[in-house]
């Protein structure tokens, strides 16, 4: 099979599209030949040097996929179903084994590259607001960086739920495609002042729960965001690892600061996020209450523009690359 490769010798570490080693199925696994993949910021952070996969994840790129079976391991799979999953890694590439358990059905009337922009936003925001924040309907939830794969897709979920939904973004575009997901409020990101801007909307209150992906530079004016008993998770450091905060404020409001991370969790533990998604989100997804939000499809061969895109914050959604048809 052929898959992307980083080219660790050169300056900007480049990447290839190269023949590499078929996947050998272990237990309990399912060959899947690859449609089509979703670019991540982890891809941006493991193609740098800076995100090593976790011990048993295949080196190549990929956090998801979507694509067909092509050797089933269980009775209830066929070659030629339609699938999509989340991986710990593999997904730039014409083929990859993954745990039958992860696999979610296509829908018989999406695209495959809509398929592609489902797996790792909707897990990963789906299990950060509903299990480890713990997120109820009436509650209200402020999602940064609403604009992105995850952002978009917390929105929604967060809308869907019953929730009162806030967002920030970094320019009017994206601000502007928030509330079309659904954000009643979009405040700046990049305004110092935003926590002022969110209790100001709010009357004076707080949110309950924060979805974060800046880490250090959003981390003291987050904990001001917050109503007593809220609750800030951490998705990424995108803006520091490091921050003065104010831990007299986390003591009176009673505030939970949780950190976050789908890629390393073991495999039992992603299957039952992936069957308790399947069970509370599958139906409005089918009806289209939900829905991934593509940015724009490219040629896996194409795998640098894709990446550039991410790193210039130039997408709304999902950048996804096309495996099937690229030499």
């Amino acid at each position: 099979m052929h898959a992307i490769s980083i080219d660790t010798k050169s300056e900007d570490r480049a990447l290839r599209w190269e023949e590499a080693a078929d996947p050998v199925a272990g237990a309990g696994e399912v060959i899947v030949d690859i449609h089509a993949t979703a670019v991540n910021r982890a891809d941006l952070l493991q193609r740098s040097g800076h995100y090593p996969p976790p011990p048993g994840a295949p080196d190549i790129l990929g956090l998801e996929m979507a694509g067909v079976v092509a050797d089933p391991a269980r009775s209830d799979l066929a070659a030629g179903d339609r699938v999509c999953a989340l991986l710990a890694g593999g997904g730039y590439a014409e083929r990859v084994a993954v745990d039958a358990r992860l696999l979610l059905p296509v829908p018989d009337d999406w695209p495959i590259t809509r398929a592609a922009a489902l797996p790792e936003v909707f897990l990963t925001a789906f299990v950060n607001l509903f299990g480890e924040a713990g997120l109820q309907g009436g509650e209200t939830v402020l999602i940064h960086a609403g604009a992105s794969g995850v952002g978009s897709a917390a929105i929604q979920l967060a809308r869907h739920a019953g929730c009162r939904v806030l967002a920030s973004a970094g320019n009017d575009l994206k601000r502007e495609r928030c509330r079309q997901f659904g954000a009643e409020f979009v405040c700046d990101s990049r305004d110092e002042g935003f926590a002022d801007e969110v209790t100001g909307y709010l009357n004076g209150a707080g949110v309950d729960v924060i979805l974060d992906v800046a880490g250090g530079s959003h981390l003291s004016r987050n904990l001001h965001c917050l109503a007593p008993k809220g609750r800030l998770v951490l998705l990424s450091l995108l803006g520091g690892r490091n921050s003065e905060i104010d831990l007299g404020l986390v003591l009176t409001r009673r505030l939970r600061i949780i950190g976050s991370l789908l890629r390393s969790r073991p495999v039992d533990e992603k299957a039952q996020i992936v069957a308790d998604f399947h069970a509370r989100f599958w139906d409005p997804l089918l009806a289209g209450a939900i829905q991934p939000v593509v940015d724009r499809v490219l040629p896996i061969a194409d795998a640098q523009e894709a990446h550039d895109v991410l790193s210039a914050n130039a997408n709304v959604g999902k950048v996804v690359l096309e495996v099937r048809g690229s030499d």
